[in-house]
């Protein structure tokens, strides 16, 4: 056997120990983090939930870990409610972080990036949907933890300044509205609009509230999206009104987006070093729906997948509510809607690209868009 050279032996213990000083110098010491590395907290429901209700004891109307869904992007079901990627997803990506995993999601502990609280059919209010999902006060619960964690990893300093860096971004509230015509609730006759948008928002407020108190001063918002026309919808009264969207729901949407800027707008006030982004999904969204073509689109009202009129019947899959069989287009980038109550990735990329990059100090992102607030 031929001995090893002086010199080979000298430069083979060279690369070991720079290749153990990298890894020392990853994530898993204290300080370590660059002065650059920003961190994304994602907290909501299925138009951020990158898959926590694939862990939770729920029912198949809130779950998407089945086909059709994930079948462009990812190639096998997620957990998100699309063919692939979400908003969240894209924003990641022009952050230059991975995609952020669900909290759930076994064996994941690693912080540092952001983590993804989202949970489908989850509501600013306890109640929305109770039993099935993971409330808003859950995920801050949630979030708690993980605060505590990377406070023991990288000491009080660097937790300080990696949470006070990092963005919160928020999708919250539709399933508050939405369950209200999709279930037997009887909320809306216990208390008036007014009074019940207040209860709403002001859940969401004391979550941002407490996020701000532990650190947090980055907050990335989308408003409501006129639901009222998400074809699970339109089908709720089609013998009144012919297919047309719910003008109850739109009403809700329109008083509590109202609501939504005006509080937001106060908390900047109140809040030493507040920065917010709002993004008019609700406008935005609209014009694709309305106007698709002129977006890229061949559909706007009926989705890709499921059954009936508009495929509004959330059958998508065949896995809910008994319906086995279900319609499901050949091109989802074609179409708007891909189930009765979601989107399809490639709108996601176009409202993900417009709160990255949208005119600041305008009304589609209000004073920052997502990429101030990464670079703040």
């Amino acid at each position: 056997m031929a001995k090893l050279s002086p010199l080979f032996i000298l430069l083979f213990l060279h690369l070991v120990l720079a290749s153990t000083s990298c890894e020392s110098t990853t994530y898993k010491s204290k300080h370590y983090l660059p002065k650059t590395h920003v961190a994304l907290f994602i907290f909501g429901d299925s138009f951020l939930d990158a898959g926590n209700n694939n862990y939770i004891n729920t029912t198949t109307l809130d779950q998407a870990n089945f086909w059709p869904y994930g079948e462009t992007f990812f190639g096998f079901p997620t957990g998100r409610f699309s063919d692939g990627r979400l908003i969240s997803d894209f924003i990641a990506g022009y952050a230059n972080l991975p995609l952020i995993p669900p909290f759930l999601q076994p064996g994941f502990r690693h912080y540092y990036d952001g983590v993804n609280f989202a949970s489908s059919g989850a509501g600013a209010l306890d109640e929305t949907f109770q039993g099935s999902v993971i409330d808003l006060k859950t995920q801050l619960r949630f979030y708690k933890k993980v605060e505590a964690r990377l406070r023991q990893k990288l000491g009080s300093a660097g937790a300080e300044v990696t949470l006070s860096k990092a963005v919160y971004l928020f999708s919250i509230g539709t399933n508050d509205y939405m369950s209200t015509f999709l279930t037997s609730s009887t909320i809306l006759s216990t208390y008036s609009k007014s009074e019940y948008i207040e209860m709403v928002i002001g859940n969401l407020t004391a979550v941002i509230k407490e996020i701000y108190t532990l650190g947090g001063r980055k907050f990335g918002f989308m408003n409501l999206p006129e639901f009222g026309c998400f074809p699970g919808v339109r089908i709720i009264k089609q013998h009144h009104t012919n297919g047309r969207c719910l003008k109850e729901a739109l009403s809700l949407t329109k008083l509590h987006n109202q609501a939504l800027s005006k509080q937001l707008m106060k908390l900047e006030k109140q809040l030493k070093g507040f920065k917010y982004s709002l993004y008019d999904l609700n406008s935005c969204l609209r014009q694709i729906v309305n106007h698709p073509s002129k977006y890229g689109f061949k559909e706007g009202k009926t989705a890709c997948c499921g059954t009936g009129k508009f495929r509004g019947v959330h059958s998508c899959g065949g896995k809910r509510m008994g319906i086995k069989e279900y319609n499901l287009c050949e091109n989802p980038n074609e179409y708007v809607y891909w189930d009765s109550y979601h989107l399809t990735e490639n709108v996601y990329k176009q409202l993900a690209d417009q709160m990255w990059r949208g005119t600041a100090n305008s009304h589609t992102v209000g004073r920052y868009n997502l990429k101030d607030l990464f670079l703040a």
